[in-house]
């Protein structure tokens, strides 16, 4: 969501008063400090250099207790897998780290939890970080290093084979195509990467975000966690992730196959920039993809997760802290595919996450089926060996972000082969799907051994090829692909074709799709069995019925959906600040969004029903708040009172719309030497755990408290000492002879103010 700044006036008018008959939190009672040897024996090498250096920095927390997560195995169905894992991570987070986030609070430091992996980043100074250590219920203490992106080399485009790119042509995804019928439909890939170029021509019509009309629906489809493009649509500033996506999924219909896997869908996450890889916004891209959420990171959907999951990127030693991360989702029956790193030819040269025991990485070959010389060796975590598996990554040429290609070689390039590869046997064995042990056992049984161990290992598995070659019509030759069936039909809405209609299906095998401009959908390839199909389209009325699919058979379900009775809901929404108008509203869940008009009103019309409201108020002295509203035919009135934004000092703030107050005392502020004018408060003002009676009044409108400072002004928010200032400018300003600063004191006690103008 994107908000207006608010503009300063022409005039500086800052009020300080006395509170009278409200609790003040000031500090904490002091408790003894913990002996700092806690922290030295729970914090890496590289946070303690850290601290050395900065008086503030970020580092993670790693809690010493994981989610159980044992239900996900009791649950049938990739989809029921995922939500059994939601629901065990998130309530775990929160009673576990609840303690911590009690002291992280008290210190007024800045956090971020992450439920995925039970780790909190937190930014503040080294006594914190003694207090953090301390705690029995936390494991380590680590430093905030990025992830460095992975650098592709150059590469040189290579012969095509009937047309096909060598490296497709070269695991037999073409006899996939040909023979089988199969080319991913059905399946998800998920890709964590720099991004992507949404409207690439041989990426746009697999994108999962393009509706049946030609437009575009961002939520569940795209996530960026660096928060480096602009607005809401997907993009890459670097072109890893579009090459990478291309290798996976690019055709354009016109004979340019560049992907393993044309025919299935993809979304994305952007985790890293032009540079390297957060660990944060790794984490945050990892925790949507078990749980795609919509635009405003609200309403997390674990059905529309991933089946597969693309990870060309990895740090070149052995770094456990992504580990919780890829068994949830193995633990939800997503597809974790990993490039092995660009390290070698040196033996244990393996990269994290690819060397995990969980992980499946792949290396790479060129076109004379060698191992390149870059392709890192295992072993990997625990002696296991790496990589899994070898695939084509020398001279790989796929799509560029500007919408034209290139050629580039890596284990970057590898591992999408891989991650396509799974589409292409979950599309043509569905009973398959979720199935990640089994699917990892029936690529290893189809590669194509390589003698190789001068890095350990035996010549069916070994430290330099893995498993073998990676052969894609081997795998999908040996999967299971009998007991399937076909499941198709038409929607309508009112007698008319409903387009991007959601079908759902629930039985032996869940997936759900959108129908298409003329109304109609197909599921190509169902498990044999009875399935609850479920048609839904916001403002009809749903539909369900019971369809059995069989062996070799196409069943047929259409559905008439029929306008829903509505209903009207009005209020007001008001604050401490009085009627608030610009609030933004949106029903969660739908695609309607309101803002209230200048006196706080709004009107929504909707289909009768629960939902609910949440409110994102232009007025930064309000909070945001999420309301339960019943919707019945007729008019529904719900006013709504925003609660005051509160610091953890118990401070708020309130607008008004009263005169400017002026001031009446001229200061001796102007001219090249007198920069400000020291002042006497005429009571005693508290401002964050601190009570002052004097302070300074600057030329560039800032009034300081505690410790003088004028100079330039840097970035905000600042890392540097906090000198109990207000900086409602925060600029240099230039006086002339005709201005001036004024103060004067407005109001009896004991409301009263002090006012600098």
């Amino acid at each position: 969501m994107i908000r207006r700044r608010p503009r300063w006036r022409g005039v500086l008018a800052t009020a300080l008063a006395t509170a009278v008959g409200v609790p003040f939190l000031g500090a904490l009672p002091a408790a003894a400090d913990p002996a700092p040897t806690a922290l030295y024996s729970k914090a890496d090498s590289a946070l303690l250099k850290d601290f050395t250096h900065d008086d503030r920095v970020s580092f993670w927390v790693q809690l010493d207790s994981e989610a159980d997560t044992s239900a996900a195995k009791k649950a049938t169905g990739r989809t029921a897998r995922d939500r059994a894992v939601l629901k065990a991570k998130t309530a775990h987070a929160k009673s576990s780290q609840a303690g911590l986030k009690e002291l992280l609070k008290q210190a007024d430091a800045s956090y971020e939890s992450f439920w995925i992996s039970n780790t909190v980043k937190v930014t503040g100074s080294k006594a914190l970080a003694e207090k953090i250590a301390a705690r029995s219920d936390v494991a380590s203490v680590q430093s905030d290093d990025p992830i460095k992106l992975p650098d592709p080399l150059n590469g040189t485009q290579e012969a095509k084979v009937d047309g096909v790119e060598w490296n497709v042509d070269r695991i037999g995804a073409p006899k996939v195509w040909d023979e089988y019928g199969v080319r991913g439909e059905g399946v998800v890939i998920g890709s964590i990467d720099t991004g992507v170029n949404y409207r690439h021509p041989v990426l746009a019509a697999g994108y999962r975000g393009l509706k049946a009309d030609g437009s575009y629906d961002h939520a569940y489809n795209w996530f960026d966690a660096t928060g480096s493009c602009t607005g809401s649509a997907p993009c890459d500033d670097q072109g890893h992730g579009t090459h990478t996506m291309g290798t996976m999924v690019g055709a354009d219909g016109s004979g340019n196959q560049i992907g393993v896997a044309p025919g299935a869908t993809w979304i994305a996450a952007k985790a890293c920039t032009t540079e390297n890889c957060p660990r944060d916004a790794l984490l945050a891209a990892g925790q949507w993809m078990l749980a795609p959420t919509d635009a405003d990171g609200e309403n997390p959907r674990p059905d529309l997760a991933p089946d597969v999951i693309n990870n060309s990127w990895g740090s070149d030693s052995l770094d456990t802290w992504y580990q919780t991360m890829v068994q949830a989702w193995r633990d939800a029956g997503i597809f974790p595919a990993f490039s092995n790193g660009n390290s070698g030819p040196t033996c244990d040269t393996a990269g994290s996450p690819g060397a995990y025991t969980h992980t499946y990485a792949s290396g790479a070959f060129d076109s004379d089926n060698k191992i390149a010389d870059f392709s890192s060796r295992g072993p990997g975590v625990n002696g296991t060996v790496k990589p899994n598996i070898s695939a084509p990554g020398v001279n790989v040429r796929s799509a560029a972000p500007g919408g034209g290609y290139v050629a580039k070689s890596g284990t970057s390039m590898a591992s999408p082969h891989t991650a396509a590869t799974v589409a292409l046997v979950w599309s043509a064995a569905p009973s398959l799907r979720g199935d990640v042990a089994a699917t990892e056992d029936l690529l290893n049984k189809s590669a194509i051994d390589v003698d190789a161990t001068s890095c350990g290992g035996t010549a069916a598995f070994n430290n330099i090829y893995g498993e073998g070659r990676l052969d894609a019509y081997a795998a999908v030759g040996a999967a299971p692909r009998q007991n399937v069936g076909t499941l198709t039909g038409t929607v309508t809405t009112d007698g008319d074709p409903a387009v991007d209609a959601q079908v759902s299906v629930d039985g032996p095998m869940h997936a759900s799709l959108h129908t298409r401009k003329d109304g109609t959908y197909a599921f190509p390839r169902l498990v044999a069995g009875d399935y609850k199909v479920s048609v839904t389209k916001f403002g009809y009325v749903g539909e369900s019925a019971t369809v059995t699919v069989t062996d070799g058979g196409t069943a047929t379900h259409d559905a008439a959906l029929t306008t829903a009775p509505t209903g009207t809901v009005t209020g007001t929404v008001r604050s401490d600040s009085g009627l608030e108008a610009d609030v933004a509203i949106k029903v969660q869940g739908t695609p309607v969004r309101a803002t209230t008009d200048a006196d706080g009103g709004y009107r929504l019309t909707l289909p009768v029903g629960s939902y609910q409201f949440g409110l994102a108020p232009l007025n930064h002295c309000a909070a945001e708040a999420g309301v339960a509203v019943d919707v019945s035919t007729g008019s529904t009135t719900k006013n709504v009172t925003l609660t005051s934004r509160r610091d953890a000092c118990g401070t708020t703030c309130r607008q008004t719309g009263d005169a400017f107050p002026t001031g009446d005392t001229k200061l001796g502020i102007g001219g090249p030497t007198s920069a400000y004018s020291a002042v006497t408060l005429p009571f005693p003002v508290a401002l964050y755990g601190r009570t002052y009676d004097k302070g300074w009044v600057a030329r560039d409108g800032e009034l300081i408290f505690s410790t003088l400072w004028f100079g330039d002004n840097g970035a905000l928010p600042s890392t540097g000492a906090a000198n109990g200032a207000l900086y409602p400018f925060w600029d240099q300003l230039t006086m002339d002879a005709s201005s001036g600063v004024y103060t004067s004191v407005r109001g009896t006690a004991p409301h009263r103010a002090y006012v600098v103008e």
